[in-house]
C-alpha cells in the first residue's frame, strides 16, 4: 500500500444474520483516502453506509477483507488495540450527537483529547472560537440547540487533533442553512489540521462541497 494512504479499505465484507438469514451488507468495497483528503461515502437508506463507518471506526468487526488505518491492519488488533486506534486516530462525528450529560461543553471538548493525552488548552479555545460555542464552555448539553450540540460534537471530535474523521451524517438534524454554516466550519477546521474526512451523507449538495465522492449500492461502491 502506498506510504500515503490514511484509510485503505480492500475487498471488505460484512453480513448479518437476521431472521430471514444472512444479509450481506458490504460485498467487496474498496477504497483510499490519503491525508487530508474528503471523501462523501453516499447511497440510499440501508445500502451499508454507517456499517462501512462503524467497521472503520473499529465499533464492529468485519467478515472478510481488510482495513488498514495508518498502515496498520484492524484485522490483527484484539477489541482493547481496535479501542486504542479509535481513541488515539480518529474523530467520530454522529447524528446524535453523543455529548456526555453530566459534562459542561468544555469538559465535552476536552475529553477525547484528554483521553489520549494531547489535550491543549490554546487549541481547544481556537476551537470553540471557530465553531461559535466559547460563550457556552460552562452549559450543559441540555441547555443547547441542536445546532450547538453539534458544534461542540465536531470540536471534541478535532480537539485531539486526530489524523482521520468519521462523520456519520453529521448534519443531519439540522435545517439547510444551519447544516450549511456547521459543515463550512466542519471543512475548514479539517484542512486546517490537516486531517483526513470520511462522511456519509445522502446529501448531494453537501458531497459536491467535498473533494470526491463514491456512491454506494447494494453493498458495493462506484465512483
Amino acid at each position: 500500500m502506498g506510504g500515503m494512504d490514511v484509510l485503505k479499505i480492500e475487498a471488505l465484507g460484512k453480513a448479518y444474520a437476521t431472521a430471514e438469514g444472512r444479509v450481506e451488507v458490504l460485498r467487496g468495497v474498496s477504497l483510499a483516502l490519503a491525508k487530508g483528503e474528503s471523501l462523501a461515502l453516499t447511497g440510499e437508506s440501508g445500502s451499508g453506509k454507517s456499517t462501512l463507518l462503524h467497521l472503520v471506526a473499529g465499533l464492529d468487526r468485519f467478515d472478510a477483507g481488510e482495513i488498514w488505518l495508518d498502515g496498520v491492519a484492524m484485522s490483527g488488533l484484539s477489541d482493547a488495540g481496535r479501542a486504542a486506534v479509535r481513541r488515539d486516530r480518529i474523530g467520530l462525528v454522529f447524528q446524535q450527537f453523543n455529548l456526555i450529560p453530566s459534562l459542561d461543553v468544555g469538559a465535552n471538548l476536552a475529553f477525547q483529547a484528554r483521553l489520549c493525552g494531547r489535550h491543549d488548552p490554546d487549541w481547544t479555545r481556537e476551537l470553540a472560537e471557530a465553531l461559535d460555542i466559547a460563550g457556552l464552555l460552562q452549559r450543559y448539553p441540555e441547555a443547547l440547540s441542536g445546532g450547538q450540540q453539534q458544534r461542540v460534537a465536531i470540536g471534541r471530535a478535532l480537539a485531539a487533533r486526530p489524523g482521520l474523521i468519521l462523520a456519520d451524517e453529521p448534519t443531519g438534524n439540522l435545517d439547510e442553512a444551519a447544516a450549511d454554516r456547521v459543515m463550512a466550519l466542519m471543512l475548514g477546521l479539517v484542512a486546517k489540521t490537516r486531517a483526513s474526512l470520511l462522511m456519509v451523507t445522502h446529501s448531494e449538495r453537501l458531497a459536491g462541497r467535498l473533494d470526491r465522492r463514491v456512491h454506494l449500492s447494494a453493498g458495493r461502491v462506484s465512483g
